[in-house]
């Protein structure tokens, strides 16, 4: 976890995240997601990624599986949604990132 997480981090600048709640059952959560963030293996460019994630608990509740499935675009620094100063929970976002 350690390992995957300083490369995700040394790769993704700027990073701001937004979750919301999909779905939900006894032990099953998806959210869907959108993030933004400078990719410092590409140039610094601005990227975002959306998509669905989803996590299986186990009696203990701890997390047993996570999954996601995500769909990264370049973007001009013009088209972020996050920018300094803006609550991300705020942000109108387009059927197009569903």
């Amino acid at each position: 976890i350690v390992s995957f997480l300083t490369a995700k981090w040394e790769k993704e600048k700027s990073y701001r995240l937004r979750k919301e709640l999909f779905a939900f059952t006894d032990n099953k959560i998806a959210v869907q997601f959108w993030y933004e963030y400078q990719d410092s293996h590409d140039g610094m460019k601005w990227k975002r990624c959306y998509g669905l994630e989803d996590w299986t608990f186990a009696q203990d509740g701890r997390m047993r599986k996570r999954q996601m499935s995500g769909n990264d675009v370049e973007i001009e620094e013009s088209q972020r949604w996050f920018v300094d100063g803006v609550d991300v929970n705020n942000v109108e976002i387009s059927e197009a990132h569903w």
